[in-house]
């Protein structure tokens, strides 16, 4: 059975919001292999629609720019989850209505292949946490104190994980994955 795996850069203070303003001063090697491993389990990626559409609207333009996610995120199967959008146009993408939600996530992860990952999208990621859907969480915890923005937990009931794996990187980030199965 296929995993649904999300992935954040948080800070100290639980902001997942704008990453570009805060996230860049702390990102190295170190970091960069972090998620070059973790794109090498993917072969799909899940996304809500803001997420989708700022995406939409910035990767496609950077395709062969000599940038490895570029190629990657353009080429991937990606899957939009939304209750407003009637059309996803960017190359691979396939619509999934918010209503159908547990149903065709549910279908998708019985199908055969690899990680269905995620970057972003915390109101989608709540969502899966909630009708118990994500398999395992990626948290980058930069050693910042954002102030504002969105958090990932916010309106949230108490959610059981279990730590997996913790590496501190030369940056002093945090690279800590969460299983939703504490049993």
């Amino acid at each position: 059975m296929r995993k649904i795996v999300a992935s954040f850069f948080i800070s100290l203070d639980g902001v997942v919001e704008s990453p570009d303003k805060w996230h860049f001063p702390y990102f190295n090697d170190e970091m960069g292999a972090a998620i070059g491993a973790q794109m090498g389990q993917s072969d799909a990626m899940l996304m809500g629609r803001v997420n989708y559409q700022d995406w939409a609207a910035y990767w496609p333009s950077k395709a062969g720019e000599d940038d490895p996610f570029a190629d990657y995120i353009n080429g991937v199967q990606k899957y939009v989850v939304s209750t407003t959008l009637d059309s996803a146009d960017w190359n691979n993408t396939t619509l999934i209505p918010g209503d159908s939600l547990v149903e065709r996530l549910t279908e998708l992860k019985r199908q055969p292949g690899g990680t269905i990952s995620m970057s972003g999208s915390p109101t989608l990621v709540r969502s899966l946490l909630k009708h118990d859907l994500l398999d395992e969480l990626y948290l980058m915890v930069h050693p910042i104190v954002v102030g504002a923005g969105q958090r990932l937990f916010e309106g949230t009931d108490q959610i059981p994980l279990k730590l997996t794996s913790s590496t501190i990187f030369e940056t002093g980030v945090l690279s800590l994955i969460y299983s939703t199965e504490t049993k």
